[in-house]
Protein backbone atom coordinates (compact mmCIF):
# COMPACT_ATOMS: atom_id res chain seq x y z
CA UNK A 1 0.00 0.00 0.00
CA UNK A 2 1.15 3.61 -0.72
CA UNK A 3 1.58 6.42 1.95
CA UNK A 4 -1.42 8.82 1.22
CA UNK A 5 0.40 12.16 1.92
CA UNK A 6 2.83 14.00 3.81
CA UNK A 7 2.43 13.47 7.56
CA UNK A 8 -0.63 10.45 7.38
CA UNK A 9 -0.19 7.18 7.64
CA UNK A 10 -0.83 4.73 4.85
CA UNK A 11 -5.06 3.91 4.32
CA UNK A 12 -6.43 1.79 6.55
CA UNK A 13 -3.52 2.35 9.22
CA UNK A 14 -5.43 4.81 11.64
CA UNK A 15 -2.93 3.80 14.23
CA UNK A 16 0.66 3.08 15.19
CA UNK A 17 2.65 2.27 18.46
CA UNK A 18 5.96 3.71 19.09
CA UNK A 19 7.53 0.12 18.55
CA UNK A 20 5.98 0.25 15.18
CA UNK A 21 6.99 3.37 14.15
CA UNK A 22 10.79 3.05 15.88
CA UNK A 23 11.35 -0.10 13.45
CA UNK A 24 10.69 1.48 10.03
CA UNK A 25 13.14 2.78 8.19
CA UNK A 26 13.68 6.23 7.19
CA UNK A 27 13.75 6.40 3.18
CA UNK A 28 14.13 8.97 0.24
CA UNK A 29 13.22 7.50 -3.33
CA UNK A 30 13.47 4.08 -1.94
CA UNK A 31 17.02 4.76 -0.54
CA UNK A 32 17.59 4.23 3.78
CA UNK A 33 18.66 7.25 5.10
CA UNK A 34 18.99 5.85 8.48
CA UNK A 35 16.58 4.53 11.38
CA UNK A 36 14.50 6.45 14.53
CA UNK A 37 15.56 5.95 17.69
CA UNK A 38 13.12 7.71 19.45
CA UNK A 39 9.63 9.39 19.45
CA UNK A 40 9.89 12.57 20.80
CA UNK A 41 6.37 13.68 22.02
CA UNK A 42 5.26 17.20 23.41
CA UNK A 43 5.18 18.28 26.86
CA UNK A 44 2.12 17.12 27.66
CA UNK A 45 2.49 13.76 25.63
CA UNK A 46 -0.90 14.15 23.75
CA UNK A 47 0.84 14.64 20.22
CA UNK A 48 4.20 13.13 19.09
CA UNK A 49 5.85 16.18 17.11
CA UNK A 50 8.77 14.12 15.14
CA UNK A 51 11.82 11.46 15.47
CA UNK A 52 15.00 11.59 16.23
CA UNK A 53 16.91 9.67 13.33
CA UNK A 54 20.12 8.16 13.33
CA UNK A 55 21.57 8.49 9.67
CA UNK A 56 23.78 6.59 7.56
CA UNK A 57 26.57 8.95 8.29
CA UNK A 58 26.04 8.04 11.85
CA UNK A 59 24.57 11.35 12.83
CA UNK A 60 21.53 11.98 14.58
CA UNK A 61 18.71 14.47 12.88
CA UNK A 62 15.12 15.37 13.75
CA UNK A 63 12.21 14.50 11.70
CA UNK A 64 9.72 16.22 11.80
CA UNK A 65 6.42 13.85 11.60
CA UNK A 66 4.07 16.06 9.27
CA UNK A 67 7.02 16.43 6.53
CA UNK A 68 6.69 12.40 6.04
CA UNK A 69 4.23 9.82 4.57
CA UNK A 70 4.23 7.02 7.31
CA UNK A 71 3.42 3.98 5.29
CA UNK A 72 3.43 -0.13 5.89
CA UNK A 73 6.90 -0.57 5.12
CA UNK A 74 8.33 2.73 5.60
CA UNK A 75 8.70 6.44 6.41
CA UNK A 76 9.13 8.29 3.36
CA UNK A 77 10.20 11.42 2.70
CA UNK A 78 10.54 13.62 -0.14
CA UNK A 79 13.81 15.33 0.16
CA UNK A 80 16.88 15.33 2.62
CA UNK A 81 16.11 18.97 4.16
CA UNK A 82 13.28 17.74 6.01
CA UNK A 83 16.09 16.04 8.18
CA UNK A 84 17.34 18.53 10.64
CA UNK A 85 20.48 18.75 12.01
CA UNK A 86 21.79 18.19 15.56
CA UNK A 87 21.07 21.51 16.91
CA UNK A 88 17.59 21.53 15.55
CA UNK A 89 17.17 17.99 17.01
CA UNK A 90 18.70 19.09 20.58
CA UNK A 91 16.39 21.82 20.59
CA UNK A 92 13.39 19.84 20.04
CA UNK A 93 14.78 17.73 22.65
CA UNK A 94 15.14 19.77 24.73
CA UNK A 95 11.20 20.87 24.44
CA UNK A 96 9.94 17.57 24.10
CA UNK A 97 9.51 14.29 25.87
CA UNK A 98 10.98 11.12 24.80
CA UNK A 99 9.31 8.05 24.30
CA UNK A 100 12.36 6.41 25.85
CA UNK A 101 12.38 8.49 29.47
CA UNK A 102 8.78 7.96 29.48
CA UNK A 103 8.77 4.02 28.89
CA UNK A 104 9.02 2.32 32.55
CA UNK A 105 7.01 5.47 33.88
CA UNK A 106 3.79 4.60 36.04
CA UNK A 107 0.89 5.28 34.27
CA UNK A 108 -2.43 6.93 36.26
CA UNK A 109 -5.49 7.86 36.38
CA UNK A 110 -7.09 10.24 38.46
CA UNK A 111 -4.32 9.53 40.91
CA UNK A 112 -4.44 5.57 40.40
CA UNK A 113 -1.41 3.63 39.15
CA UNK A 114 -2.35 1.81 36.73
CA UNK A 115 1.15 0.13 36.30
CA UNK A 116 4.43 0.93 34.26
CA UNK A 117 4.52 2.54 30.54
CA UNK A 118 5.35 0.01 27.72
CA UNK A 119 4.29 1.83 24.73
CA UNK A 120 2.06 4.83 22.95
CA UNK A 121 -0.45 4.47 20.38
CA UNK A 122 -0.26 6.91 17.95
CA UNK A 123 -2.76 7.69 15.76
CA UNK A 124 -2.20 9.60 11.87
CA UNK A 125 -2.55 13.27 12.68
CA UNK A 126 0.24 12.88 15.63
CA UNK A 127 -2.51 12.28 18.86
CA UNK A 128 -1.53 9.82 21.26
CA UNK A 129 -4.71 8.01 21.75
CA UNK A 130 -3.57 5.37 24.40
CA UNK A 131 -0.85 4.16 26.66
CA UNK A 132 -0.46 0.35 26.65
CA UNK A 133 0.38 -0.51 30.28
CA UNK A 134 1.41 -4.26 30.98
CA UNK A 135 -0.60 -5.99 27.29
CA UNK A 136 -3.50 -3.22 28.47
CA UNK A 137 -4.74 -0.88 25.72
CA UNK A 138 -5.40 2.69 27.98
CA UNK A 139 -7.59 5.48 26.13
CA UNK A 140 -5.93 8.43 26.64
CA UNK A 141 -7.72 11.31 28.10
CA UNK A 142 -7.43 14.55 30.31
CA UNK A 143 -7.36 11.50 33.87
CA UNK A 144 -4.39 9.91 32.10
CA UNK A 145 -0.95 11.06 33.76
CA UNK A 146 2.38 9.76 33.48
CA UNK A 147 4.56 10.11 36.72
CA UNK A 148 8.07 11.06 35.56
CA UNK A 149 11.24 10.63 37.69
CA UNK A 150 12.45 14.29 38.30
CA UNK A 151 15.81 15.02 36.97
CA UNK A 152 18.26 16.12 39.71
CA UNK A 153 21.18 18.36 39.10
CA UNK A 154 24.24 16.44 39.45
Amino acid sequence: MRPVGLGTIAAGMKERTGDELLALPVRLHGIQLGRPIDLLLDRDARRAVGLDVFCGDEVHRFLPLPTAAVGRAEIRILSPLVLLEQRELDFYRSRTLALSRLRGAPVERNGRRLGPLRDLVVAEDGRVVAAIVDKQRIPFDDGLRFALKRRTAA
